[in-house]
């Protein structure tokens, strides 16, 4: 399984599913990361923490323990 976690900085990757349940995966899908959709890895902070994406045309910041759930094709 592929998390968000192994993508690179420039890579353009499709959400395949969204692991994990309550409140975590509701608050993932409620910032428009749902199945299918597109994201754009654009930054990664310098210690590894955030990660900024773009995701549906807004920029959006995600920590590591957020983006674990998140499994990328």
């Amino acid at each position: 399984m592929k998390t968000l976690r192994d993508a690179k900085i420039g890579d353009t990757v499709m959400v395949v599913k969204l692991h994990g349940e309550g409140a975590l995966k509701r608050r993932v899908m409620d910032m428009g990361i749902t199945k299918g959709t597109e994201l754009y890895i654009r930054k990664v902070a310098p210690l590894g923490d955030p990660i900024e994406l773009t995701v549906r045309g807004y920029e959006l910041s995600l920590r590591k323990d957020d983006i674990d759930i998140i499994e990328i094709a």
